[in-house]
Formats: C-alpha cells, structure tokens, sequence
C-alpha cells in the first residue's frame, strides 16, 4: 500500500509542495512542530533511510541542504536543525525544523496553522529556491 507520502507525490492527495525535481519532494508538515517544519522526501518509497543506497542517501542530504538553506531565508530562526525519525510514516523522510529553542526537536509542542498560512509559506520558502 502506498505510502501518505507517495501519494502526495503522486497528487492523489493534496500537499503544501514547497520544491519538487525528479528524485525527491519538500513538503510542509501538516502537523508542524514550528512554523516552517518541512518534510524532504525521496520520491521512491523506502522504509528506512540506511536501506538507502550510498547514492540515494547522499543525494536526499544534499537535497536537504539546498531546502534548509532557502527555509532559513524565509523562516526566522536560530537555525535549521535536521531530524530522521521515520516512525509514523514508512517511507524515508528528513525533518528540517526552524530553531528557536532545543525543545522545538521534541516533537512535543506543535503549532497551529490555517491553510492560508500554509500556503503563504510555502509560496515565501518558494522564493529562495
């Protein structure tokens, strides 16, 4: 079955798409733990992220970079601080969380954002890219 994440690649479900090219996708959290919590996602659909091969893994961390960079543009913040879990969704996926505090990483607290909101966002982060 495919992955929440697969289809939104595949646009069978909506998703605040802030870049996309061939090989991955950086998305919005819905579920943000700060403003401006995104989501890089390789678009082929992998469990884990050390089942990745060498070449796979090191072109999403590079792609995670290039996005961190512009997010920090667009989001004020101390800094861009990066987190793989991959718990809750079973495809591979890098946390790029906006940092004011350590307790943004916890995944604890989490901010309430309209759709507008989301979407102005997503066009801002646009913008560095």
């Amino acid at each position: 079955m495919p992955s929440i994440f697969t289809k939104i690649i595949n646009r069978e479900i909506p998703g605040h798409i802030v870049h996309e090219d061939d090989h991955h996708i950086a998305i919005l959290d819905i579920n943000p733990n700060t403003k401006g919590h995104t989501l890089c996602i390789p678009k082929k659909e992998v469990n884990k992220i050390f089942d990745l091969s060498d070449e796979d893994y090191l072109a999403l961390m590079a792609y995670a970079k290039k996005i961190a960079v512009a997010l920090e543009k667009a989001v004020s913040c101390k800094r861009i601080g990066m987190s793989v879990i991959g718990l809750e969704v079973p495809h591979v996926h890098v946390h790029l969380l906006p940092l004011q505090s350590m307790e943004d990483m916890r995944f604890v607290e989490k901010v309430k954002m309209e759709k507008e909101e989301f979407e102005g966002l997503t066009e801002e982060i646009k913008q560095y890219l």
